[in-house]
């Protein structure tokens, strides 16, 4: 008989709620199905495959290696192709491709209004991999750790965070607009009265996963000015900067371009390119004051996780969105709005569905249940004002199981601090996604209609409400 293995001083950390619904999908998938039950989508945050096309994007990626090639060598092309490619599937540097830093550069700081160094881009595994590496810097110090959130807060952060046994979650409660800027400041004190190092305040303000709001201009401004002050920086995870309805006009703007100094972005092409290749880059002007006494670019300590935890990125992968950034004349683009647009005719129509079903179905029960309207990103919450009901896994297992509708239940999202203020965070709460379902088209359109209306019923019926007419 072998002995267990020791390790005891290992946490057993809990499983993320989005996970635990995926992992339980198939049995309730079963159980609806048995029932003769449509399966409705409004879970999955994932990209819509009408508008991720990968053969388009692979074929695009073929012929700028091609032109690449044919530029370096005109003569023998075969030859220059092979050279290109070698390099390509070669060791990289840790920085990865300058070209492509430099097109991403030019670009994203037009849209954004934003002077972008390319020599201080960090090529990153998505923005999860840039929340890897920052939480890798602040564990090097072996001190405890505090980080502030929101509440709630994308579930990603947390379950990398946590995995640093000193680490601590002050979370700041949020109204329409973003978090509160005095809850803020007076979380940062607390931390700091508590003994803890106040690492920096991490959030999604554009398309907030999963608070489904963005943050307005007047609330960032506030939210920064309290960063600035309290001497740490803002770490600004941006999905969905792309993702978004609002106009060119009314679009606020983001952290680094309110404060460089201040802010530190995370740029992820999953929702704008493609979520397979794992592209994303991290960019700040933050100084980091170290021992000694001196200041040190947030980017060069980031640069020295990155070039232990990932030595080498993946060039083909760097150089594929690279060509995505090209014309078809393969010219950099002047921005890459125009391909949004496309994406969010999409988006923007599923949200419209969205809200529109909830307003048919649900608006003159104002006092029964509320939802928010986001300004980008793929997610509304919908609240249940009069606590007829508890959120908890076992309401939305059997949302699937008695009425065949997918959702993500929200107190999963809650930091235990927010727990501790109110034991019911997120338990009158659903997160819906609308960017996601399998149908393409008109088919789309009729069965994210078909789950609306769904859902509109099955929280009438749950709440012992007049179900919708047949």
């Amino acid at each position: 008989m072998t002995s267990p293995i020791q390790a005891s001083s290992l946490l057993v950390q809990p499983v993320s709620v989005t996970r635990q619904m995926s992992a339980a999908l198939p049995r309730l998938k079963a159980m609806a199905a048995a029932k003769g039950l449509r399966l409705h989508h409004l879970g999955a945050g994932y990209p819509h495959p009408e508008v991720s096309d990968p053969t388009a994007y692979i074929a695009q990626k073929t012929a700028y290696f091609e032109h690449l090639a044919r530029q370096a060598g005109a003569d023998e092309p075969e030859e220059a192709l092979r050279s290109l490619l070698t390099g390509l599937y070669g060791y990289t540097d840790t920085l990865g491709p300058p070209a492509t830093r430099q097109t991403f550069a030019t670009i994203y700081g037009h849209d954004f209004g934003v002077d972008i160094d390319p020599d201080k881009l960090i090529p990153t595994m998505g923005a999860t991999g840039a929340i890897a590496l920052l939480c890798s810097l602040f564990e090097r110090t072996g001190e405890h750790v505090a980080y502030i959130v929101d509440a709630p807060t994308y579930t990603g952060f947390l379950s990398r965070a946590v995995l640093y046994q000193k680490a601590h979650f002050y979370s700041v409660d949020m109204d329409d607009e973003g978090p509160d800027p005095d809850a803020l400041r007076l979380q940062i004190k607390r931390a700091r009265d508590n003994g803890h190092h106040v690492a920096l305040y991490y959030t999604v303000p554009d398309g907030h996963n999963p608070g489904g709001i963005s943050f307005s201009q007047p609330r960032r401004e506030s939210i920064m000015r309290v960063i600035a002050e309290e001497g740490i920086f803002a770490v600004e995870d941006a999905p969905y900067t792309y993702i978004s309805y609002e106009s060119a006009e009314t679009r606020p703007k983001p952290f680094i371009a309110i404060d460089p100094e201040h802010s530190a972005h995370l740029f992820t092409a999953s929702k704008i390119g493609l979520p397979g290749p794992r592209v994303g880059f991290f960019y700040s002007d933050v100084k980091l004051a170290v021992s000694g006494g001196r200041q040190v670019p947030l980017r060069d300590l980031l640069l020295t996780e990155a070039s232990g935890d990932i030595l080498f990125h993946n060039p083909d992968a760097l150089r594929g969105f690279e060509a995505y950034m090209m014309t078809d004349h393969f010219e950099p683009r002047e921005s890459l709005w125009p391909i949004a647009a496309k994406k969010n005719a999409v988006y923007g129509e599923n949200r419209r569905l969205l809200l529109d079903g909830l307003e048919q179905y649900l608006g003159e029960l104002g006092d029964e249940f509320s939802w928010t309207r986001p300004g980008a990103g793929f997610f509304s919450v919908f609240r249940f004002l009069k606590k007829r009901i508890k959120t908890d896994q076992a309401f939305v297992e059997r949302l699937i199981a008695e009425h065949g509708v997918v959702t993500i239940p929200m107190f999963g999202f809650y930091p235990r601090d927010a727990k501790e203020r109110n034991p019911d965070s997120g338990l009158d709460e659903l997160r819906l996604s609308f960017s996601y379902n399998e149908g393409i088209g008109q088919t789309r359109r009729e069965q994210l209609e078909a789950a609306v209306r769904a859902f509109a019923n099955a929280v009438r019926v749950e709440c012992g409400l007049p179900a919708l007419s047949r």
